[in-house]
């Protein structure tokens, strides 16, 4: 995604600004209008006139002021509202947690620490950026391991960091120079433009940073740094000598991707890659008209001695001012009498050999004939290498035509020249025509530029043999010393590194690291130009050291030395990032204690530029890996697959979720952006289709949530916001279950430490159960780093589980002052707190503020001291004795009656639905009924039933009731009063068979396969005989249903049964 520019970051900090505002005061007019509420709630149960002369006063008076929290001064403990709210509010509980965590340093990490470290390096975001969907994936993901390793007993460090980002930052500077003054930078001269930068760094970077504490990031702010800061500087230049000095770094002239608009080199990254198809019209920047691309123009070179000419195509038909051979294949019978000859350029005069080369040529494509410009082209300049050919650079820095290509063409820019060659072919006749040809075009991610491959002078890593460490450090399974998750991309990581080309690491740019390397220039020196010779270089730590070492070298000699203009790449000072952070070079405390550090999470399409580099520089200069393991998210795209572009209005910033905002509001942002009025109709007509009524408030707890449980889509997350709002929802159900808790716990409760599980009801011991199962499942997933896997326990055992079964119910256990529930209620409550302890604690890395809040007005129990947060509290851990494996068996049983009654009634008429009705269930096994007879009462209360029969055998009642079949030995039936209608009823049921006999047939099919009893374990036989003898037993309690009905197809059902117990 392209980084905004100037005005964007400007106009996003004052939006920022107004929404902090916007927020405050809907927080404010929320409580206002609950406060009325309740005040309407207290006038219309107010006494009559005729009451109000009693002096005695209603003590159940409610009053509004106790429903919202009173303000809290910035960096104190949040102030809590005497009564819960109503409904959860996202604006006001993710309000103040922050601040005071921050104050209260929760999130710094100790050297000193005899805890086990544990340890993530934020990716340094760009200090140009504002925080889009994929760092909000990113801070969700890292700040969810960092919580929970803090709370599971670790030294937990998560150090933040901002990157200068090189281009994208001087590009940002430059504009707002030229809005605001009508100046370049060469106007105002390096040292004013380089003050310039810092004084925009101060006033509006970093905001990025700011934005990730409004996700709850726990990052220890004390450790901050920037990859320019005085600590990193001195990093950056130390690995440069060091690398220098190992002659892993070296100058040469190389092949580049060059922007003649940035005039500077520019990574492989920051090259976009656009596929056209056919001639197509493209806005180029620099140039007033379109520029036509996806055409191949063909034209003739004529050959030596009056031999006819030899026809060639290309792409980039200006490049042939700087061709210096013309290659063939060398089993090419077409051009067998050319061996050896020559061809003359048009234009000057150059004598163009015809070169053999069986590598690039392909006989069968064109015209068999490839003109060769060996200095603007990768594969020419492969080819120029292995014929020793001349390397002939056509273009200036600013792209347009140099001396080299000729008078008649100098000064112009580079695609005006196209023209102006194809109008000078077409006068000497030797123009061939054009046709369409797909073709791809790399453009520069910052300028919008088309990349011209240039070869400059420049500084590279020689990278073959720290590459190999790299690749061996994760493919070498004896000495694995990094893993990477998931597994697919270590092949990805294979292809990088072993065909590794030498990493160029200068720029010519004026913001960044400046190169630690002074030209010596010699009075006595022939060639006088700045780098003419390879061997007058000196690399040092300082102007000082490279003067002494100057002086050694050329010892007795007059000299004048100056320092290299360029800068460093960007990637170089992130590569060192992992050791830099913790005060690398230097021997710091942080280094001995925290590096290696643990894990690398980051988006896998840096794998390369990011993660290889840092594994090599850390290896080389760390003496050993960065990091343990590397996981890599998945990619968002929108709801449709799509990839976020400004242009479609698909673009999704994570404040907004977190705050809402309406359709207008979206529109808005479009306007303020540069989109073209077509664009910006088609980027409305998106939002208008995907965000018709707005985006709602969803919080930061429900956005963490949704991303975190999206990244089992390991390659791409296609984000749907509904997801979100759902999770926003589900919070409302935990603050609605956490209510209810508080009103059965009652204010004065004070929890026992413990209390004896034998006397707990069934209810007690099964969701104790099921909470270990939870715990034990959200833990062994967050180990194996299964993000979605570990949120699904956590949302299934409060969804399904806690609320819809538990709760539900304990409710009887409540709903009066009867004395034979006296020992029930005690253990309901005591079961119930420890279930909202634990159950809070276990989700807080997920969801920090909401659990944080709820958690706080938990009573405390007897005997312990509570930690001030939860955020420093325990993390859950399995306790053996809760777990009760037949319990979890039997409640799973009638957790699947209720759910078939409940779909069973469903179907019926609406105005029969709510009311309570009787049901039957059939057993056809004694211990299943015993399950059933001792379980009844709770059945009643989950389903809503008025009665319960449990039947053992066929009964007439059966006649009269839709059915669901929950196993071979258990169906329910409802009883339809008259309003059966067998048709529906039969339907279903021959819908069931169809879905049996599928089952059957898949299982049969695997069954009989060739090498099934060989290969198969034997267990997984008998688990399968198993399977197929309860298809067979389903399939009959489907079959006497539906003679029930008297809907008996004799012959369709013999004939099933027959296809069934033949197989």
């Amino acid at each position: 995604m392209v980084e905004p520019g100037a005005e964007d970051l400007e106009r996003k900090k004052k939006k920022e600004e107004k929404a902090k505002e916007k927020e405050l005061k809907k927080l404010k007019a929320a409580q206002k209008a609950e406060a009325a509420k309740l005040q309407a709630q207290k006038s219309s149960s107010a006494p009559k006139k005729s009451e109000r002369r009693n002096p005695k006063r209603d003590t159940g008076e409610e009053n509004p002021e106790d429903y919202f929290d009173p303000e809290t001064p910035i960096g104190e403990k949040k102030r809590l509202s005497r009564q819960m709210a109503k409904q959860y509010s996202p604006a006001a509980v993710e309000k103040s947690w922050y601040a005071w965590w921050e104050k209260s340093d929760f999130f710094v990490a100790d050297a000193s620490s005899s805890k086990p470290a544990f340890v993530i390096v934020l990716p340094p975001p760009n200090v140009t950026g504002a925080l889009h969907i994929g760092h909000a994936l990113t801070a969700a993901i890292q700040d969810t391991i960092i919580r929970w390793r803090r709370m599971s007993g670790y030294n937990a460090l998560w150090v933040p960091g901002m990157d200068h980002a090189g281009i994208a930052t001087q590009v940002v500077v430059e504009k707002k120079i030229m809005r605001e003054r009508n100046l370049t930078r060469h106007d105002i001269g390096r040292e004013r433009f380089v003050s310039e930068v810092w004084r925009w760094k101060d006033e509006y970077g970093g905001t990025i940073l700011n934005q990730e504490r409004r996700l709850g990031a726990s990052l220890d702010w004390s450790r901050e740094c920037f990859t320019m800061d005085e600590k990193r500087s001195k990093a950056v230049t130390e690995a440069f000598v060091r690398l220098y000095r190992e002659a892993l770094i070296y100058r040469d002239h190389r092949l580049v991707n060059w922007d003649c608009i940035l005039r500077t080199a520019i990574s492989d990254i920051e090259v976009d890659y656009r596929d056209i198809k056919e001639r197509t019209l493209l806005k180029v920047p620099g140039y007033e008209d379109p520029v036509e691309f996806g055409v191949l123009t063909s034209f003739a070179y004529p050959l030596e001695g009056g031999l006819g000419d030899i026809v060639v195509a290309t792409t980039r038909v200006e490049t042939m001012l700087g061709d210096t051979a013309i290659a063939i294949h060398p089993e090419d019978k077409r051009y067998s009498h050319l061996h050896g000859k020559f061809a003359i350029h048009p234009f000057n005069g150059r004598k163009l050999p015809i070169i053999c080369d069986a590598i690039l040529v392909d006989p069968e494509f064109g015209t068999g004939a490839v003109k060769i410009t060996p200095a603007h082209d990768p594969n020419d300049f492969e080819v120029g290498k292995r014929h020793n050919l001349e390397f002939i650079n056509i273009f200036t820095d600013d792209g347009k035509i140099n001396s080299n290509g000729g008078s008649e063409f100098e000064g112009m820019p580079r695609f005006k020249a196209r023209t102006a060659v194809i109008e000078a072919l077409q006068k000497k006749g030797l123009y061939r025509g054009a046709q369409n040809n797909e073709m791809r075009l790399g453009l520069c991610s910052r300028s919008n530029d088309v990349v011209e491959p240039m070869i400059k002078p420049q500084w590279f890593v020689n990278c073959n043999s720290m590459a190999k460490e790299a690749l061996d450090a994760v493919m070498d399974d004896g000495n694995r010393k990094v893993e990477i998750i998931p597994k697919q991309y270590a092949a990805e990581w294979r292809r990088w590194l072993e065909n590794i080309r030498d990493w160029c690491i200068s720029r010519q740019l004026w913001w960044g690291h400046r190169i630690p390397a002074w030209y010596v220039l010699l009075d006595d020196d022939q060639l006088k130009e700045f780098g003419a010779y390879n061997d007058h270089w000196v690399v040092a730590r300082n102007e000082e050291e490279a003067l002494l070492e100057a002086n050694k070298i050329f010892s007795g000699k007059k000299f004048q030395m100056t320092q290299d203009p360029d800068v460093l790449d960007t990637w170089f000072s992130s590569g060192l990032f992992p050791l830099s952070v913790l005060g690398w070079p230097d021997e710091t405390e942080d280094l001995k204690t925290f590096y290696p550090t643990s894990v690398l999470e980051t988006g896998h399409d840096i794998l390369f530029f990011w993660v290889a580099r840092m594994v090599m520089l850390g290896m080389k200069l760390g003496g050993d890996v960065p990091f343990r393991k590397v996981y890599l998210h998945p990619m968002i795209r929108d709801a449709h697959g799509r990839k976020m572009s400004k242009s479609l209005g698909n673009v999704i910033d994570p404040l907004e979720v977190i705050n809402g905002i309406s359709l207008k509001g979206l529109h808005k942002r479009l306007e303020e952006g540069n989109l073209d009025p077509n664009e910006l109709a088609i980027a409305k007509e998106g939002q208008e289709k995907d965000f018709p009524d707005g985006i709602a408030e969803c919080g930061a707890d429900a956005l963490r949530f949704a991303l975190v449980s999206y990244t089992a889509q390991s390659d791409k997350i296609n984000l749907d916001i509904q997801r979100v709002v759902s999770y926003r929802q589900w919070c409302n159900k935990l603050w609605n279950a956490i209510r209810f808790a508080m009103g059965k716990l009652g204010e004065d409760y004070v929890p026992p430490i413990s209390l004896s599980l034998e006397s707990m009801p069934f209810s007690c011991k099964w969701i104790l159960s099921v909470l270990n199962s939870a715990i034990s499942k959200t833990v062994s997933s967050l180990n194996s780093y299964e993000f979605s896997d570990a949120a699904t326990a956590i949302y299934s055992w409060w969804q399904y589980q806690l609320c819809d079964v538990f709760i539900e119910t304990i409710k009887p256990y409540f709903s009066g002052a009867d004395t034979k529930f006296d020992s029930e209620r005690i253990a309901a409550r005591y079961t119930l707190w420890v279930c909202l302890d634990n159950g809070l604690r276990l989700l807080h890395p997920f969801m920090p503020f909401v659990t944080e809040e709820l958690w706080q007005r938990l009573p405390q129990a007897t005997g312990v001291t509570k930690k001030e947060s939860v955020m420093i509290s325990e993390y859950p851990s399995v306790v053996k004795e809760w777990t009760n494996e037949r319990i979890e068996q039997e409640v799973d049983l009638i957790v699947s009656i209720v759910k078939s009654h409940r779909s069973l009634r469903s179907s019926l008429p609406s105005n029969q639905r709510l009311g309570r009705q009787p049901a039957l269930v059939l057993c056809l096994k004694d211990e299943v009924k015993e399950i059933i007879e001792a379980y009844k009462q709770d059945i009643i209360t989950l389903a809503n039933l008025s009665s319960l029969k449990v039947l053992r055998e066929h009964d007439a009642m059966l006649d009269e009731c839709a059915v669901s079949i929950v196993n071979e030995n258990l169906s329910v039936h409802l009883p339809l009063q008259g309003t059966l209608n067998a048709e529906v009823e039969h339907e279903k049921l021959k819908k069931k068979r169809e879905e049996l006999l599928k089952q059957q047939e898949n299982l049969m099919q695997m069954m009989n396969s060739s090498g099934y009893k060989e290969k198969v374990p034997v267990h997984i036989q008998e688990d399968n005989v198993a399977k197929l003898k309860k298809l067979m037993e389903e399939l009959d309690i489907v079959e006497k249903a539906d003679r029930r009905l008297g809907r008996e197809n004799a012959n369709g059902i013999e004939e099933n049964k027959d296809s069934l117990f033949s197989s």
